[in-house]
Order: structure tokens, then C-alpha cells, then sequence
């Protein structure tokens, strides 16, 4: 008898998890006995995939948007209780893991940032919607490259139309308050809320975001209404060191209305692309004080904004001492006159 499909055994090793992609999945380094490799496994529970259907939705989605800006899939498999999806071992990890480690440069989020948007447009001109793009979900490739990853919640669009399985309320857009369906608004905006993270660190979108956590749980109303009327996440709070036309970018990211923001990912990218000054300022974390460093060359440079107002501006070459930029080292400096600073040295 002629049998339709031929079925194999796999075998892999859990070494460790590295996280957890949702309440129906997780995510192992595993060692493949047949590859003879590290890799990484997604598990997703089949129990909780309400459509049998959809049981290899994400993996289907993964293969059909290859591209240098969307992560890899190596095979996709099954036993009675999982799904299993198998992907390259990217060992730098992920955009949170970078954010995690210190605050990034304005260069370090327009090159990542270029870099999604072309894993968006390629997988948007292919009719999906992603629906969950964040910083734990754009990992980085062994050079550094961003790849856009996690297709769990990523729908095929019908007339220009979708509905994703669920949402992350953290990074949901205010159309999400009215229901669906979306449109790739959904996705503009959560690029835009990528890059304001990005560039002010999930310190601070997590302060924000507590201000709806309650003794009883998330004020999903409260939560609902700042998002609608565009006061989450605070749009004011961008440093100075952040050029001002990138602010426009992802404040247009943002619009609460949808027509409003970007119209394509390529748009968003082109926008980027303009922003061509004050890219190499690293914000330090201090608790009192604004302070900033770049390299230039092997000297390092050195901005403070102290907690009185007054300010420090020192340049510290190899094995040197810190020398002072006397007209810099004010009692006190403007917002507009400490971005000029950055923009100008």
C-alpha cells in the first residue's frame, strides 16, 4: 500500500531553556543529534492551539518569508503532545538582551532599526501581519544583524485585513481598545514603540507601564485610555541626545490614529535614513545626573548634566587625565543649548 507520507524519528537534547515565547511556549538550546550542532527549539504546546489546522502556521510563515532580516528556520516536527520548530543558535541573543546590557547610541537603533524594517516590508509585501514585533522578539545574527523572529502570532492578511490569535497588551496599539481586524498600522506602530524603547531603555517603559498595576491587577481601562489618546508612552521623554527628527519618526510611528503614522515599513526606514547627526553619545545610568560618552577616535569624550543644573564636558585620551572644555563647564545649561552640546562635539 502506497503511503501518502513517510514518518522519522528526531533527536535532540535539552541543554537549557532560554525563554518563554507566551503562555503556549518555550524555547530550549538543544543539542541535534542528527545535525551534530547546537540549535535552538521551540516547543509549542499542541493543547493549547485551538485549530489543528494551525498547528504549523508559524513555521509555514517562517519559511515562506525568508530573508536576511528575518530568522532562519531548520525543520519544523511533531509528536502527540508538541509542536516543534528548529532555528539557528544565535548566540548574541536579542535587542532586550542588548538593552539590558546598557543604553544604546542613536547609530546602534538606526542601523538595528533599518534592519527590522526590512524583515517587516519583506514579510508585508508577502500579506502577513506580524502582530508581536518587540525587542525580545529581534534577535541579533552572529554579525550583529537584526532578525525579526517569533511568527506565533503572525496572520495572513485577507483584503488588506487580519485577526492575530492574541495580543501583548504592552506593545498594542489603540486600535487594539476597538477590536480588530488590523491592518499593517499594527505593525507601524510597534516598530515605532521598538525604536522609543530602544532608545530610552525598558527602565523607563516599565515606570510608565506600572503606573496601571494595581493591588488587584493591570487597569486594563486606564492602561486603554492612555493608549488611545496617545499619553502612553510618554512622547516628551526622549533624551537630548536623540536628534529631533528621529523623534518625528517615531512619534509618527505612534499616531493614535492609524492613518496618521507611516505608511509602509519602507517609508519608516527611508525616514531613518535621514538622521545623520549626534549618532555616537552613549547615555550612562546615574541616578542623580544626565551623563553621556562617545569615543572619538581613542579619545573618549565625556557630557554631565549634574543635578544642580551645572555641567562637565572632559576629553580623556590613552593613559591621559581628563581635560576640561572650559566654555562647556557651565553653572547651568538649556535643554536646546545641552542638544546643541551633543550635536556639536
Amino acid at each position: 500500500m502506497l503511503k501518502p507520507y513517510q514518518r522519522a524519528e528526531l533527536n535532540f537534547r535539552q541543554i537549557r531553556e532560554i525563554g518563554a515565547d507566551g503562555r503556549n511556549s518555550t524555547t530550549h538550546v538543544v543539542h541535534d543529534a542528527q545535525l551534530g550542532a547546537e540549535i535552538v527549539m521551540k516547543t509549542i504546546s499542541k493543547a493549547r492551539l485551538v485549530n489543528p489546522a494551525e498547528f504549523f502556521d508559524e513555521a509555514k510563515h517562517l519559511y515562506n518569508t525568508a530573508h536576511q532580516n528575518v530568522v532562519q528556520i531548520h525543520y519544523a516536527c511533531e509528536d502527540a503532545d508538541n509542536i516543534y520548530i528548529a532555528m539557528p543558535f544565535y548566540r548574541r541573543g536579542s535587542v532586550k538582551g542588548m538593552m539590558t546590557a546598557g543604553h544604546l547610541t542613536v547609530r546602534e537603533v538606526v542601523k538595528l532599526g533599518c534592519q527590522l524594517l526590512c524583515g517587516v516590508h519583506n514579510i508585508h509585501a508577502k500579506g502577513l501581519i506580524h502582530f508581536d514585533i518587540k525587542p525580545d522578539n529581534v534577535l541579533l545574527s552572529n554579525r550583529g544583524e537584526a532578525l525579526l523572529s517569533d511568527f506565533g502570532l503572525a496572520k495572513q492578511m485577507q483584503l488588506g485585513l487580519a485577526v492575530p490569535n492574541g495580543l501583548y497588551v504592552r506593545m498594542a496599539p489603540p486600535e487594539a481598545v476597538a477590536g480588530p481586524p488590523y491592518t499593517l498600522s499594527f505593525d507601524i506602530y510597534q516598530i515605532g514603540l521598538t525604536l522609543y524603547r530602544m532608545l530610552n531603555g525598558n527602565e523607563e517603559f516599565n515606570r510608565q507601564y506600572s503606573r496601571f498595576l494595581m493591588p488587584g491587577g493591570l487597569d486594563r481601562a486606564a492602561l486603554g485610555g492612555a493608549i488611545a489618546t496617545g499619553q502612553f508612552p510618554d512622547r516628551t521623554l526622549f533624551g537630548e541626545h536623540v536628534p529631533l527628527n528621529l523623534q518625528r519618526v517615531i512619534t509618527k510611528c505612534l499616531e493614535p490614529n492609524p492613518r496618521d503614522r507611516f505608511h509602509s515599513a519602507l517609508a519608516v526606514a527611508n525616514a531613518l535614513a535621514e538622521v545623520g547627526h549626534c549618532l555616537d553619545w552613549r547615555p550612562v545610568q546615574d541616578p542623580v545626573r544626565k551623563v553621556w560618552v562617545k569615543l572619538d577616535g581613542n579619545t573618549e569624550k565625556r557630557f554631565v548634566v549634574n543635578g544642580d543644573g551645572s555641567t562637565e564636558f572632559t576629553s580623556t585620551g590613552p593613559g591621559g587625565a581628563p581635560r576640561r572644555k572650559r566654555d562647556l563647564c557651565v553653572q547651568s545649561m538649556t535643554r536646546t543649548a545641552v542638544r546643541k552640546t551633543l550635536k556639536e562635539n
